[in-house]
């Protein structure tokens, strides 16, 4: 059985150039919920891998990301509002890396 973790991923990048390269290394493994915003469920081999190499994409004296881990009973309590949907719809939607 494979184990998945469900994920926020917040990022606050300060150059354009940067941040789109963070950007499309994110909607490799997960999907964009707002500008800034993702979410995604990850095992743990690729949140290893997702995580590298976000890091060495960033400067770390002006770029921030940050990844909320949520348990499973948390993931369950998620509210949404106004136009914010499920990225996940009705079931789990697992966004290989290709790297397996």
């Amino acid at each position: 059985m494979v184990i998945m973790e469900n994920y926020v991923i917040a990022y606050d990048i300060r150059d354009d150039r940067r941040r789109l390269k963070i950007y499309k290394t994110l909607k490799d493994y997960a999907i964009p919920v707002q500008y800034s915003v993702f979410e995604c469920s990850l095992r743990r081999e690729d949140y290893l891998i997702l995580r590298f190499k976000l890091e060495k994409l960033i400067r770390k004296e002006e770029d921030s990301i940050v990844f909320y881990r949520q348990c499973p009973r948390c993931s369950g309590r998620v509210e949404r509002l106004g136009t914010s949907r499920d990225p996940f719809g009705d079931g789990i939607f697992i966004i290989s890396s290709g790297e397996d």
